[in-house]
C-alpha cells in the first residue's frame, strides 16, 4: 500500500537543522571513531543512525531520543538535548561542542524520519530496476548534506549521477527527490533544479499525487533514462 505523505509541521525546518547537527557532529564522528574510516549513516524503520559498528553496537536517533545500543545489554535511551551531552552519551570526546538545547519537535522529527524511510524504499527499488551494469553504490545517509542517496551510471560516458532525497536546504524549505548528474547535460530540458545542476521533485508535488511512491520512481527513472539517451 502506498503511504500517505504527511504534511510538514511548522517546526520542520528548525528540527531538521538541529538533527542535521546531531548527525554531522555526533553520529558521524561516533562511527568514524569506531571504524577509523567510515562516517556515513543509514535510514531505518525507526529513525536514522550508524550501521552496525565493529563491536556489534550502533547509535541512532528515534524521533527525539538518542539510542545507544551494544551487544552487552539493553539499549540506552536518552532524550536529545545538546550536542555536548549527546557526544558524552555515545562515548566520544565532545571537544568544543556546546551545551545549548537542540530545538527538536517530536512531530517534526517523526515526519523527517518518515521521509528518510520512504525515500530509502524508493531508492532501493530504483537501484533494483535500473542498477544492473550501472555500477551502483550503496545507499547512504550523508551527514554533511543530510541527504539519503546513491550513485549509478557509467562515469566515462558522462552518465553517472546521484539519486536521492534531501530533507531541504538553504534553497528548499521542504524535502525533495533529486537527480544530480556528475556531468552537466547538454540538453537542459527536464533539468529544473534550484541551486544545483540537476532535477528535483518536491514534497508538496508528491503529496498531491495519488501514488507518491510511483510518482517518485517515475521521476527518478525518467531522469536516469534521459541521461542514457543523451
Amino acid at each position: 500500500m502506498t503511504p500517505v505523505l504527511p504534511a510538514l509541521p511548522a517546526d520542520f525546518e528548525v528540527t531538521r537543522d538541529a538533527l542535521h547537527q546531531l548527525a554531522e557532529k555526533v553520529l558521524a564522528p561516533a562511527r568514524l571513531a569506531a571504524t577509523g574510516d567510515e562516517f556515513s549513516l543509514e535510514a531505518n524503520e525507526n529513525g536514522f543512525g550508524t550501521p552496525t559498528l565493529p563491536d556489534g553496537g550502533s547509535v541512532r536517533v528515534e524521533v527525539n531520543e538518542l539510542v545507544v545500543e551494544s551487544i552487552a545489554g539493553e539499549p540506552v535511551r536518552v532524550p536529545v538535548t545538546s550536542l555536548r551531552r549527546a557526544a558524552l552519551a555515545v562515548g566520544i570526546d565532545p571537544g568544543d561542542l556546546d551545551d545549548v538545547q537542540l530545538p527538536v519537535d517530536e512531530q517534526a522529527a517523526a515526519v523527517l524520519e518518515f521521509a528518510y524511510h520512504f525515500a530509502d524504499g524508493v531508492l532501493r527499488e530504483l537501484r533494483e530496476r535500473c542498477g544492473a551494469g550501472q555500477d551502483p553504490s550503496p545507499i547512504r545517509l550523508w551527514p554533511e548534506h543530510f541527504d539519503i542517496a546513491f550513485e549509478m551510471g557509467i562515469e566515462a560516458e558522462g552518465r553517472r549521477a546521484g539519486y536521492g532525497l534531501s530533507p531541504g536546504d538553504e534553497n528548499h524549505d521542504e524535502p525533495y527527490f533529486y537527480v544530480g548528474p556528475w556531468t552537466a547535460p547538454a540538453d537542459r530540458e527536464g533539468w529544473n533544479a534550484t541551486g544545483f545542476t540537476g532535477a528535483e521533485l518536491g514534497w508538496a508535488a508528491l503529496r498531491g499525487s495519488s501514488s507518491p511512491r510511483e510518482e517518485a520512481l517515475k521521476f527518478l527513472s525518467g531522469r536516469f533514462e534521459a541521461l542514457q539517451a543523451a
